[in-house]
């Protein structure tokens, strides 16, 4: 069964739940910007190097990162949903 949604005009249940969401697939978004951050190194070694075979693989890195990020945010807005929505009955 859900817990009932937070009192949002409560700064005490604001805060509390700011936390809570915070937690909400963390280390997935971390995962992304480490990912997306490890492609822009890529492609910085790659423009200073001009190594013409890694700019495609630099691409798909860089994309990949910016999935896992979007998949982690989309996780916390289903989540932020989900539990907004009123208690069954």
């Amino acid at each position: 069964m859900r817990p009932p949604p937070p009192d949002l005009s409560d700064p005490v249940q604001r805060a509390a739940y700011s936390r809570e969401l915070a937690g909400v697939a963390r280390k997935t978004r971390l995962l992304g910007i480490a990912i997306a951050l490890a492609g822009a190194g890529m492609a910085y070694y790659t423009k200073i190097h001009d190594t013409k075979p890694n700019r495609l693989a630099t691409i798909l890195i860089v994309a990949t990162g910016f999935g896992v990020l979007g998949f982690g945010l989309m996780r916390r807005k289903f989540h932020h949903v989900i539990r907004m929505l009123p208690p069954p009955e």
